[in-house]
């Protein structure tokens, strides 16, 4: 199935498997693929270790690293000739900032994004992996970032409410919720398949709980 879409971005909380699937994804459509930086953030590691010293300057950084990369990629693309893959979307700075942040900072915070949302493109779909607590921490466990061993569940279920607050209205976009408790798209390519043809079926602008 060719793609509808000429920009897709594949959300979800910590530890879904955004950057698994969006490589795989890409591969499949023979996409540009962008990946975060995370690893390029100086104070991430920092802010698990101490998150209210940390947290403004943790996502003053993203939110730079995110809007250079997006107006990078996406400033020198044709979008109707090279589609797109990514591993995240710009507002994920914003629900990030809402639950790290006390409410003077984030105030600060959402005037800075809001300039910088205006200069970048919105992705036609967002598909939010959205798989079990459960499958969440088994798969933050096993990749093995030493940072986010430690990383509760109720960060997690903060993380998660707050997707789901800014997602609640589709804002002129394709917004999929995605239960992907029950696939395996790593290790089975017909789970993977049921996911892409999923994200890639023609929809009208709204928020869609879908089920492969």
């Amino acid at each position: 199935m060719k793609s509808p879409y000429a920009y897709i971005a594949i959300e979800g909380n910590i530890g879904a498997g955004k950057s698994t699937f969006a490589k795989i994804l890409a591969d499949h459509l023979g996409s540009d693929l962008m990946l975060e930086q995370f690893e390029e953030n100086p104070f991430l590691k920092p802010f698990y270790e101490d998150p209210e010293r940390y947290a403004l300057s943790v996502e003053l950084a993203f939110v730079s690293d995110r809007y250079r990369q997006l107006k990078q990629r996406l400033g020198a693309r044709n979008l109707f000739r090279q589609k797109l893959i990514a591993d995240y979307s710009f507002v994920k700075s914003m629900i990030f900032a809402k639950a790290n942040l006390p409410a003077a900072e984030f105030k600060l915070f959402q005037t800075m994004f809001k300039l910088m949302e205006a200069d970048v493109a919105t992705p036609e779909v967002t598909a939010i992996l959205h798989p079990s607590p459960e499958k969440i921490r088994a798969q933050i466990k096993a990749r093995g970032r030493s940072y986010e061993q430690d990383i509760t569940q109720e960060y997690l279920d903060k993380i998660a409410s707050h997707y789901q607050q800014h997602y609640r209205y589709a804002r002129g976009s394709r917004i999929l919720w995605i239960d992907t408790t029950d696939l395996d798209f790593v290790s089975n390519p017909k789970d993977a398949q049921r996911l892409i043809d999923l994200i890639l079926t023609p929809r009208k602008p709204g928020v869609y709980e879908l089920t492969p």
